[in-house]
């Protein structure tokens, strides 16, 4: 056996080109013609479909659809004259302590005492947003607002 007569076991493997005229003419096995017929078509996907079909809330917080800060947790003051002592620091922790407001996503929200009720004990209110009658009637039992 001389070196040009040397064969492969296996023949050459020759890449099919489809759509070139010869064996796969014509639609080159894509069926017929239409969207899927074509060379990188895609289809949307379904969810696509539905997320068009949801109206747009266009602007930001038009109408109160859309809230850009958390709304505060609402204490009135009723509920601190029931909880709270003579001379007792009110503040977002103590109130998280006696159970009058929940943690949001692991932080201490934001409070606001409105001035629903009555006081009598003199109280110190402190990191919490009050509204002008609380703040009158709080002050008006001898405590005071920071």
């Amino acid at each position: 056996m001389q070196l040009h007569e040397l064969q492969r076991k296996t023949p050459n493997k020759t890449e099919k080109r489809v759509g070139r005229g010869g064996v796969r003419g014509k639609t080159s096995g894509r069926g017929t013609k239409g969207q899927k017929a074509r060379a990188g078509h895609s289809i949307r996907p379904d969810i696509r479909e539905k997320l068009k079909k949801l109206p747009k809330l266009r602007g930001r917080g038009i109408q109160g659809l859309i809230s850009i800060q958390a709304k505060p947790l609402v204490v009135n003051i009723g509920s601190l004259e029931r909880l709270f002592a003579a001379g007792d620091v009110v503040n977002p922790k103590t109130l998280l302590e006696r159970g009058l407001i929940r943690t949001r996503k692991g932080a201490n929200p934001v409070v606001k005492i409105l001035a629903d009720g009555e006081l009598t004990k003199k109280l110190t209110v402190a990191a919490c947003v009050v509204s002008k009658s609380a703040k009158e009637k709080i002050e008006k039992a001898g405590g005071s607002v920071a």
